[in-house]
């Protein structure tokens, strides 16, 4: 073995008669190294837009929510509530009561989503940081209520924080009368305290209030839309999502933070397969430089085969020589691809070089993470590429110049 391998190296890097035989070794290392560093960017592109985005959901979805599995509201047990807390992994719970509501500020009017949440509700979110204008407040300590509206909403209706009239907004009476329209909606007047910026589903979407006075407007006493929770940082989701389906029974819906957005992290899922496979069959292109390479020096070394049989080489040596040749060009390409790959994402990553062109996202450069078991594949995957590749040219060897026998 190590004399082949010997040799295939001495092929490798020696000059040949044809100068072409180097050429096409040179542009087989090229094609297999260029291949090889677009997987790796582009994998480690999508793990950056997943990242974001995930990001992006884990400020607005909490760690695990909690619905009825029929109907709209439910009344929460007091003693699963109590349980709930106690759940090993668990940091805090809010109950949350939301409906889609009619909101006016001055002559203007929009249809939005009002979300009721208890006082401690920022704590399970990272809404605090995500402020546009103003704070993430509630209530104050003189016993003032207040609204945080998205940015979205806001825009639509003209509002600002510091405006002076206040926001209204309307609910069907669930006990009025259609007959009579004065009736036929509950409304409460409230001034904005803060007003969010996440994402434009979001903020567009969604204003905050105090769980009481949605509860109010709807003529609840105890209802609720659903609980979420927050979990203690090093605890396995999965785990202490079992744990609550378990506790909670058939009657609700527990989800963790990907089975909310589950549609989403598949479609991701699936994009990053299906560019995986496309770029796999473009390296398989690139590959066919690897037969013609293999198969030219094949022919030129017809000589040097003859000599090595009559030296007493077997047919298996010989066969091997070529195929590590026609490996070392896939690793060395390999090799060189994933160097490169992780330069361009590293310089991505520190300098933010390829920026994007609009400027509404939440990034301004394309979001780049690096993991190991992506170099690990692409590179496992090219290499498995590249050993087919050199063993096909080696079929005519056998057939031509030596005797028929498996490889």
């Amino acid at each position: 073995m190590k004399l082949s391998l010997y040799i295939a190296k001495r092929y490798l890097f020696a000059k040949k008669s044809r100068n072409a035989i180097n050429i096409i070794s040179a542009v087989s290392v090229a094609g297999v190294m260029v291949g090889t560093m677009a997987l790796v960017i582009i994998l480690s592109v999508f793990n950056g837009l997943e990242k974001m985005v995930t990001g992006i959901f884990s400020t607005f979805d909490p760690d695990i929510r909690i619905e009825a599995a029929r109907g709209k509201v439910f009344v929460p047990d007091s003693l699963l509530v109590v349980q709930l807390g106690e759940t090993p992994g668990i940091d805090n719970h809010a109950c949350i009561l939301e409906e889609n509501a009619l909101l006016r500020y001055g002559e203007k009017q929009f249809i939005g989503t009002v979300r009721g949440v208890e006082s401690h509700y920022p704590a399970l979110t990272g809404l605090g940081g995500s402020m546009w204008d103003g704070e993430f407040l509630l209530s104050d300590q003189k016993g003032n209520e207040y609204a945080v509206v998205g940015l979205g909403v806001a825009n639509n209706l003209g509002l600002r924080v510091n405006f002076v009239t206040p926001l209204a907004i309307y609910l069907p009476n669930r006990r009025g009368s259609i007959s009579n329209p004065e009736s036929a909606f509950n409304r409460h007047y409230i001034w904005p305290s803060g007003i969010f910026e996440v994402e434009q589903e979001f903020d567009s979407r969604y204003i905050f209030l105090p769980i009481g006075i949605v509860r109010d407007l709807l003529d609840y006493e105890n209802e609720v839309s659903s609980i979420e929770v927050k979990l203690l940082p090093g605890f396995d989701m999965k785990q202490v999502t079992s744990r609550v389906k378990a506790l909670f029974g058939s009657d609700y819906l527990v989800r963790d933070r990907f089975e909310q957005q589950e549609l989403f992290y598949k479609v991701m899922k699936s994009e990053k397969l299906a560019i995986f496979i496309i770029l796999t069959f473009i390296i398989i292109v690139a590959s066919f430089n690897i037969i013609g390479s293999l198969t030219m020096l094949i022919i030129e070394k017809e000589k040097d085969i003859k000599i090595l049989r009559s030296l007493g080489a077997g047919d298996r040596l010989i066969r091997r020589i070529f195929i590590y040749e026609g490996w070392m060009i896939s690793v060395l390409g390999t090799l060189a691809g994933l160097t490169a790959g992780f330069l361009v994402c590293w310089v991505q990553q520190e300098f933010s070089i390829i920026r994007f062109q609009s400027e509404s996202l939440i990034l301004d450069a394309y979001p780049v993470v690096m993991k190991m078991q992506d170099f690990l594949l692409s590179g496992a995957t090219v290499v498995a590429i590249g050993y087919a590749a050199a063993w096909y040219p080696v079929r005519y060897l056998n057939r031509k110049y030596l005797q028929k026998q498996e490889i």
